[in-house]
């Protein structure tokens, strides 16, 4: 059985159906790991992105 670490605590978990969250620990864990995407304090590297691309060309609507 493969053991993780809880990426929220370091709390060793088993990665087995008896942990449901896994890789969290428990609910807590992963809500508190869902907060902190929703605050923007993790970041995925790249380039910013340019308002310009996000928005539907007008000229072929």
């Amino acid at each position: 059985m493969p053991v993780v670490n809880c990426p929220t605590c370091s709390k060793k978990v088993e990665w087995t159906e008896a942990y449901p969250f896994r890789p969290f620990c428990c609910e807590r864990c992963k809500q508190i790991d869902l907060g902190a995407w929703a605050e923007e304090k993790y970041t995925i590297p790249g380039a910013p992105a340019n308002d310009d691309e996000l928005l539907p060309d007008q000229d072929n609507l």
